[in-house]
């Protein structure tokens, strides 16, 4: 682990110096054995694959007694757990077509068909490692080892919302139109940012078990048109 200091008003912690689900369940810990103890003056935590940073007010909260509270609660028993279980969240995608672009070019960089590319993403759980880049944009992990492709060597200018995507080892959703490099699968109906919602903006959160489940396009637009709701 290594501490470093950011400012007067932060300090983060880190797990190791790539991405590594374990190193992400150490984070996710160790934020949960931080927050329970209830610091006065902490403001904000932002977990990563690797790291917690934790923002607070030097005011209330001094430096040296949340420097001890972190460095404690990430040498906790259950700081050293592995990924936890959770019931999954399912996520429905129409792949492939203009819902997903990129589905024949990396069935055929890995040496799938479409359908058992297709097979292997709803048979795995992929748990949010954090939420980043764009308000409610999910990182997500748990992809089989052959899916650790490169993101394509040239970006798309407008990369639409909600689109399902992989690159690096990782999978993601797109919340909004946007810049992107990833390659796309396919996409969902579901809106994953509310900002009418002050609780909770973001529909996944970090430590959220994600299923895919593919659906056809007239499911697609059904499901549009009549959302579920999580």
């Amino acid at each position: 682990m290594k501490l470093l200091e950011l400012g007067d008003g932060a300090l983060t912690l880190e797990f190791g110096e790539r991405i590594d689900p374990d190193a992400n369940a150490r984070v996710m810990a160790t934020r949960d054995a931080l927050q329970a103890l209830g610091l006065d003056g902490i403001t904000d935590m932002v977990p990563t694959w690797r790291s917690l940073t934790v923002h607070f007010d030097p005011l209330r909260l001094p430096h040296d007694h949340l420097r001890q509270a972190l460095l404690q609660a990430a040498v906790q028993e259950s700081a050293l757990a592995t990924r936890r279980s959770a019931t999954p969240i399912i996520v429905p995608v129409c792949f492939g077509g203009e819902f997903g672009p990129d589905l024949a070019d990396v069935a055929a960089a890995t040496g799938r068909s479409e359908g058992e590319l297709i097979a292997a993403l709803c048979a795995v759980d992929l748990q949010v490692a954090l939420i980043g880049f764009l308000p409610g944009f999910p990182y997500l992990g748990g992809l089989p080892d052959w899916l650790d492709l490169p993101r394509r060597a040239t970006p798309r200018t407008a990369v639409p919302a909600n689109s399902f995507a992989i690159a690096g080892g990782q999978a993601a959703i797109y919340p909004w139109q946007s810049p992107g490099g990833w390659h796309l699968l396919g996409r969902t109906p579901l809106k994953l940012f509310d900002p009418a919602n002050p609780q909770r903006p973001a529909r996944f959160a970090p430590c959220d078990v994600l299923r895919i489940e593919a659906v056809t396009p007239d499911e697609f637009e059904n499901l549009r048109d009549h959302p579920r709701h999580a």
